[in-house]
């Protein structure tokens, strides 16, 4: 019994404290900002990047790796989401630092990556360091994926998490990359920093098992300041070089074009003499599987004779097979395909060999570089993140044309849009904190450590 206990304590404990080092290489290669966030992340030792696309992630956490090995003589494993693997090796080639790709668990000297789907296969206790590259998708996994990836990283000493997308959804999402980091855990963040509309951690699972959605989370009284100032102890964020002080020449965007094309139903739904916008989540979904047939339509005239490459995001299997079969030239991605088809079809079009990709967001959205495709088709959902990343393929950093979207949807579709534009702006004001906190970092442990005696009163 009291070796199971301690098995028990082994496997429930995690490295707390700092745990990082003085920079031992720090190439000509990186630009100014990214020297300073990459050094940054090295004397961190845990830490998270939360860049914009196109800042140059890839070099920063190869440059962050290459800096671990050297000072552990140990490995390091990067994991991606799927076809990025293959875009970093390109890049570690490009930059001189090699990368092995491995799908089966060989944990190669130095540098090793693979894809989130593949990480059952290592053991991590061959690791000195992990950097999970588009870390913000961990929280689209399912409960059983994301634990994976957590107790993955736990034992590990060095830790890094990059992505664009840190919470757009919800502030709250943040523990989700605290916990990884072996900083507050997600229950922990909560108590410490939020309320919820009963007043209680644990209503999160009772609202969900009776039904009830997620309850409300919202700042203390006093929280707010100290929650983005805890948050940059761990983490550093910019969407722009200039958010570090620094020169934006060479990283201006593009104009992004954005055209709204509103689809009506030509059936009414049925039992109604009059067809009404739709209202609430179910009548959405069921204009929208009404509406199938012309909003595939009006996609395929809007790619076809382009002659151009162009992405059409969709979110049902239906619409991915109709688009397909509209428009000749497509190929379509779909979750039945292996993980090795998918990834050989994202590469074919990152290479320029597919014309038009016909594509789910949470398949294709994270960390690849479109910049040749510079068109793109949206049926949107009230999924910000999927549609912030799905639209950065393209209009990134390095894109040099103007990037067209077109937005296809019904009249139900206006409040999914209104949705999508309330996340945009909470997504802005929560990097807006950051960037402002950066330099006033907080560090916040497990367990408060009294210091004081306590004052007797004097008729005691």
């Amino acid at each position: 019994m009291i070796e199971q206990y301690e098995q028990f304590i082994v496997r429930k404990s995690q490295l707390t404290g700092g745990s990082g080092f003085d920079p031992l290489w720090m190439p000509d290669f990186l630009y100014d900002f990214q020297q300073s966030l990459t050094e940054w992340a090295i004397r961190q030792g845990r830490a998270a990047i939360f860049a914009d696309c196109g800042l140059g992630k890839t070099p920063m956490q190869l440059v962050w790796a290459e800096n671990v090995i050297r000072k552990t003589n140990g490995k390091v494993l990067i994991i991606a989401p799927l076809a990025v693997a293959s875009q970093t090796v390109e890049e570690g080639v490009k930059f001189g630092i090699e990368v092995s790709r491995s799908n089966d668990g060989t944990a190669y000297k130095g540098i090793t990556i693979t894809n989130y789907e593949r990480l059952h296969h290592f053991n991590s206790a061959d690791f000195a360091g992990v950097v999970c590259d588009e870390s913000s998708i961990i929280k689209n996994f399912q409960g059983v994926r994301r634990s994976e990836i957590t107790e993955f990283m736990k034992k590990l000493e060095y830790r890094l998490l990059c992505t664009a997308t840190a919470a757009p959804n919800d502030y709250i999402e943040l523990g989700t990359s605290s916990e990884a980091l072996g900083y507050l855990g997600h229950v922990d963040m909560l108590g410490r920093f939020f309320k919820n509309d009963q007043n209680s951690i644990k209503q999160r699972s009772a609202w969900r098992r009776t039904g009830g959605g997620s309850p409300k989370w919202r700042f203390k009284g006093h929280a707010e300041e100290h929650f983005w100032r805890w948050v940059s102890s761990w983490a550093r964020a910019l969407r722009r070089p200039s958010d570090l002080g620094f020169d934006d020449d060479g990283f201006i965007l593009p104009e992004l074009v954005i055209t709204h094309h509103q689809i009506y139903a030509k059936n009414k739904r049925e039992g109604m003499l009059f067809d009404l916008p739709a209202s609430g989540l179910w009548e959405e979904r069921e204009e929208r599987r009404r509406t199938l047939q012309e909003r595939c339509e009006k996609t395929a005239g809007l790619v076809a004779d382009t002659g151009e490459p162009a992405v059409c995001w969709c979110h049902l299997n239906d619409e991915g097979d109709l688009l397909e079969k509209l428009i000749p030239d497509s190929v379509q991605v779909a979750g039945k395909d292996s993980a090795d088809a998918k990834e050989e079809a994202l590469l074919a079009f990152t290479h320029g060999d597919i014309r038009i990709l016909v594509i789910k967001p949470k398949i294709g959205a994270w960390g690849l570089n479109w910049q040749h495709c510079a068109h793109m088709t949206f049926f949107p959902s009230h999924s910000f993140e999927q549609y912030y990343q799905a639209v950065r393929r393209s209009w990134r950093f390095g894109q040099k044309r103007p990037v067209t979207v077109d937005i296809v949807t019904t009249e139900g579709g206006v409040n999914v849009m209104k949705n999508l534009e309330r996340k945009d702006t909470q997504a802005d004001v929560m990097f807006s904190s950051l960037v402002r906190h950066m330099n006033d970092s907080m560090s916040i442990g497990k367990q408060d450590n009294y210091t004081k005696n306590e004052e007797v009163p004097t008729w005691l």
